[in-house]
């Protein structure tokens, strides 16, 4: 079958097709630490909100990931899972944002809220994008039927969330624009592993909704691979990056020290890339050194 409308592949060539312009003159050593929901991370470098990890790949992966994010001084995002992994990751001491997907039975989303603020987690989002199967009906997941939300309601789940709440999912100024007025503290642009075909690229989209997010966190989500791909979102205004797939590929590889590894690894080339542009402070990114390849 022809993966001619498949949203990663569209997303890696839009990611690819971006060049950069090199600005030596008056550059610095860049620092690449920064401060979310109050509270200090080495890098804007974070890992994606993989889900069932343990069940996908080998007992004990979802752990291994919460200790190299633990280790690498990065933000762990975490999906799908039940109260007791999340506990166990929270356990690890990483710094966790934990995804809840738009439950039909509203009251799982605020008992997962519930859930995590005893935790001590530092934040929570929302998977606006997860309401509908592939005939467009209704999304069953793990038995549980999933609606897409309201604004109103969204707008109920954030103040009456002690955490922060984060909305992922947005891909247009629309859901932008409406999540924003409900009151999140956060938004991740994605398409969810292709969740639909022929969907706009994250940085396709970036600097519009970055236009309207004012200083609320913007995160990209998808196709994320090198300090380089996160240096483009970063420059094209995002506040963070996730990385999945290939936090997952160190985790076969080497548990939770590849991922360690892989973050060090990512925060050096993203440094790189910094130095040579002249963006050398995360709060100064330049979307001008960005230029799209026309050919």
């Amino acid at each position: 079958m022809s993966d001619i409308g498949n949203s990663n592949r569209i997303t890696r060539e839009y990611i690819d097709s971006l060049r950069i312009e090199t600005r030596y003159m008056d550059s610095t050593n860049p620092k690449l630490d920064f401060t979310l929901f109050g509270e200090r991370f080495a890098s804007p470098i974070m890992t994606a909100a993989l889900s069932h990890l343990d069940h996908f790949m080998f007992s004990g992966a979802a752990e291994a990931l919460a200790k190299g994010a633990m280790k690498a001084e990065a933000v762990l995002w975490y999906g799908m899972a039940e109260e007791e992994e999340i506990a166990r990751l929270a356990a690890t001491g990483a710094r966790m944002i934990e995804i809840i997907k738009p439950y039909s039975d509203r009251d799982i989303i605020y008992r997962h809220i519930e859930h995590a603020r005893k935790l001590g987690l530092l934040a929570v989002g929302v998977d606006i994008d997860h309401p509908f199967a592939e005939d467009g009906g209704p999304d069953n997941v793990d038995g549980h039927e999933m609606t897409a939300l309201r604004t109103t309601e969204l707008a109920e789940i954030c103040r009456a969330s002690r955490l922060p709440v984060i909305v992922k999912g947005v891909l247009s100024c629309r859901d932008a624009e409406r999540s924003l007025a409900a009151g999140a503290a956060g938004l991740v642009l994605s398409h969810h592993n292709n969740r639909i075909e022929y969907a706009v690229p994250p940085l396709a989209v970036l600097p519009e909704i970055a236009a309207l997010a004012g200083n609320v966190p913007l995160f990209v989500d998808g196709e994320i691979r090198t300090g380089m791909d996160a240096f483009k979102a970063l420059a094209l205004g995002a506040t963070g990056v996730c990385v999945g797939r290939p936090l997952m590929t160190a985790i076969k590889q080497g548990g939770a020290e590849a991922v360690a590894e892989y973050f060090k690894r990512a925060n050096a080339e993203l440094a790189k890339a910094m130095a040579y542009t002249g963006c050398t402070d995360l709060g100064r990114m330049d979307p001008t050194v960005i230029r799209r390849d026309i050919r």
